[in-house]
């Protein structure tokens, strides 16, 4: 849209704002094209232009678009904003859907709501979050890693915050290195311990931290029976290796970090274990990094309840958290019964 009396640069300048910000401007690039305050009251008051936000103007009638609102909230926020948590989940590809918020991120020195909340608008404010690099024609947001962190210190568990990990990493968004890169440079860290083990590679003929895990926080704590570690079996012809294998019970334990969520990874696995169940009758649990860490003691429980089924003679015990779902429970038959209101899991062994 040409205005009358602009030179050829801030013209330029000018169509080129509209069109990447989808016909969005702040007051301030308004002003800068050279539109007057009072040109600009004019557009307003004639119904050409629209006010969307405090200091930014849609430059066209009808409904706003998704990006034309987001291009208005970062208007709207000021210097160093960029679309973070959901709303850069959203841009990056990990979410199928809009939120109904939107979320921005600020540099920490700026209190862009500070007098006046921002409506549909959380502003978040940090330096830890880095900006990706785009042309200045693209939405702003935060890294793909960034955002994942940002999504991860804001879940409510680390179910919730290891799912953010496992979808990025799954929709082929960011690497687990990446990840650990962008773990590395931030100072304070929700989770960082557990979120570390997550992402650590196994190295040579090693055990990986989320098998440690397992040995440590499911297997020893709770007093299960000691399994054969990479124990090396042969099915079918073909060599595999068990992450943990109790022979005498047929039951088998996977650990599976981000890289299992990789659909070529699940479909091997899966073929895998059809096999073992058809040639020998195994029952395969798999564990993530949830499962090991925030649900261990639940993990242990149903490993518990399937080793009981298969003859084990022993008797599961609780560690020491508060809350260990084998705390309080009654032995009946092969399984075991929580307290009464406690959580417990399904008593039977499953493959995923």
């Amino acid at each position: 849209m040409y205005m009358v009396g602009m030179d050829d640069e801030n013209a330029r300048e000018w169509i080129f704002v509209l069109d990447a910000q989808r016909g969005v401007v702040a007051e301030a690039e308004a002003r800068k094209a050279g539109l007057s305050a009072k040109a600009i009251r004019h557009r307003l008051s004639s119904g050409r232009w629209r006010r969307v936000r405090r200091g930014v103007y849609a430059t066209f009638t009808g409904q706003l678009p998704r990006e034309a609102r987001l291009w208005a909230a970062i208007r709207r926020s000021g210097p160093g904003a960029m679309l973070s948590h959901e709303t850069a989940a959203e841009v990056h590809g990990m979410l199928d859907k809009p939120t109904a918020t939107i979320h921005i991120t600020v540099p920490h020195r700026r209190r862009p709501a500070q007098k006046r909340p921002i409506r549909g608008v959380v502003v978040h404010r940090s330096d830890q979050s880095r900006p990706q690099y785009l042309p200045p024609w693209v939405l702003p947001r935060t890294r793909v890693e960034d955002t994942v962190l940002d999504l991860v210190v804001a879940a409510r568990s680390f179910d919730q915050a290891y799912g953010w990990v496992a979808r990025a990493v799954a929709r082929q968004l960011v690497s687990k290195d990446m990840l650990r890169a962008a773990l590395a440079e931030r100072t304070r860290m929700r989770w960082r311990a557990w979120l570390t083990d997550a992402l650590a590679d196994a190295g040579d003929g090693v055990q990986s931290p989320l098998e440690l895990r397992y040995v440590r926080d499911v297997e020893r704590a709770h007093g299960l029976p000691k399994a054969q570690h990479q124990a090396r079996r042969e099915i079918a012809g073909k060599v595999h290796y068990k992450d943990n294998w109790y022979p005498e019970f047929r039951v088998c334990v996977e650990i599976d970090g981000p890289g299992y969520h990789q659909n070529e990874q699940v479909g091997r696995d899966n073929r895998r274990d059809n096999r073992n169940l058809a040639e020998d009758d195994i029952k395969t649990f798999r564990f993530g990094p949830v499962e090991v860490t925030e649900l261990a003691c639940e993990s242990a429980a149903m490993v518990a309840a399937t080793l009981r089924r298969h003859g084990w003679q022993g008797r599961p015990r609780p560690c020491r958290r508060k809350a260990c779902a084998l705390r309080g429970t009654t032995q009946t038959g092969d399984t075991f019964r929580p307290r009464r209101g406690g959580k417990y899991p399904p008593s039977s062994s499953a493959d995923g």
